[in-house]
């Protein structure tokens, strides 16, 4: 059985730094696409960064790009998200999520591909 557990939101001041790590469980953590999401209240849930596990697919949203990093160990079956410079409109819930039947080893970040998901972990950034 598939299973995702995110960890280490928290509450932090702007210009702070969290990082997120996601814990795969339950499959064979490779070549496939891993992915956060967030979602604010009253705001669709959109698609922070993926990242393709076999390696070479990296996708950042535009508002994140040069503060978030996507990473992965493979050794581990973890996933991780390091936001740094962190802002009052990055506070959401994170998700990570996994779709597999990628073509060529390419991510796009559209929610209805990801098919296994955490439960997620609040991140709030105070100003």
């Amino acid at each position: 059985q598939v299973q995702l557990v995110e960890s280490g939101g928290g509450s932090v001041q702007a210009g702070g730094s969290l990082r997120l790590s996601c814990a795969a469980y339950g499959y064979a953590y490779s070549s496939h696409c891993m992915g956060w999401f967030r979602q604010a209240p009253g705001k669709e849930r959109e698609g922070v960064a993926v990242i393709y596990t076999g390696g070479g697919s990296l996708y950042y949203a535009d508002s994140v790009k040069g503060r978030f990093t996507i990473s992965q160990d493979n050794a581990k079956n973890t996933l991780y998200l390091q936001m740094n410079s962190l802002k009052p409109e990055d506070t959401a819930m994170y998700y990570c999520a996994a779709h597999w039947g990628t073509l060529g080893g390419y991510c796009s970040p559209e929610t209805y591909k990801f098919s296994a998901w955490g439960q997620g972990t609040q991140v709030t950034v105070s100003s």
